[in-house]
């Protein structure tokens, strides 16, 4: 049996009259890689957006395990414990502080975080760097690197802390193909050292990185694909994916 991380029940968003999650329910395991799908304005990134402490809920419980919390009723203290300490983001635009070197945004992370000492971060930032590919690009600032490199800083600075999950919202979205591609394997390399992960995307080639698919419509979970853990390039799972896909019309 897998742990379960997070276990939301009849999770409701609203905003104003308009009800963007419709009572959704879903158990989040330790060790997989789900990837949340579905069209524009279905919800996915409102409820990554909850599930990571960055809004509130309407309604609903959700239970955060490693914390024993309910993160509904959670103070804003917590929550801005969680975020630093528990959860790492990874959105389109990297938010990179534009004065601090690519190195400096990374271990930033750590020292905000508080939870290593500044040997612990010295060591952590020069391993990421390495696992990043970010030798050459470390000491320049985000506006001197290409896009590539600085999703790939954004990715290192949200797992200093070595979150619980990882939450990756459209990470490839401002990305040409090459770059995607990296960012890519960086997160299929950190799932399989045991990464926890959660991704939002509207790409079939993201999507294929994950083991666990859920499928989106109207704010209410509506599908779901069980995939292996990804292994490379792959006709079937390519072609088990695009025939579920047809299902909801995309």
């Amino acid at each position: 049996m897998k742990e379960v991380i997070f276990q939301g029940t009849d999770l409701v968003k609203t905003f104003g009259e308009t009800k963007v999650l419709q009572g959704v329910s879903l158990e989040l395991y330790k060790g997989d890689f789900t990837v949340i799908m579905g069209s524009s304005g279905s919800g996915k990134s409102t409820l990554l957006y909850m599930l990571g402490g960055m809004d509130r809920l309407s309604g609903g419980q959700l239970l955060y395990y490693n914390r024993k919390i309910d993160m509904t009723h959670a103070s804003e203290k917590q929550l801005t414990s969680l975020r630093a300490e528990e959860f790492g983001f990874v959105f389109q635009r990297t938010h990179l502080v534009s004065s601090l070197t690519l190195e400096e945004n990374i271990r930033m992370a750590g020292l905000i975080a508080g939870s290593m000492s500044e040997r612990e971060i010295a060591e952590k930032t020069e391993t990421l760097i390495r696992q990043m590919h970010l030798e050459k690009a470390k000491d320049r600032l985000p506006a001197q690197v290409s896009g590539g490199e600085a999703q790939r800083a954004a990715v290192a600075r949200a797992v200093i802390t070595k979150p619980a999950m990882l939450f990756a919202d459209e990470p490839t979205g401002a990305l040409n193909k090459a770059n995607t591609e990296e960012v890519l394997n960086l997160l299929t390399v950190l799932h399989t050292e045991g990464q926890t992960i959660l991704l939002v995307t509207h790409d079939r080639e993201a999507a294929l990185r994950g083991n666990r698919i859920l499928y989106l419509e109207d704010g209410a979970i509506v599908g779901e694909l069980k995939l292996s853990p990804y292994q490379g390039k792959d006709i079937k799972r390519e072609q088990e994916l695009a025939s579920w896909l047809e299902g909801f019309r995309w």
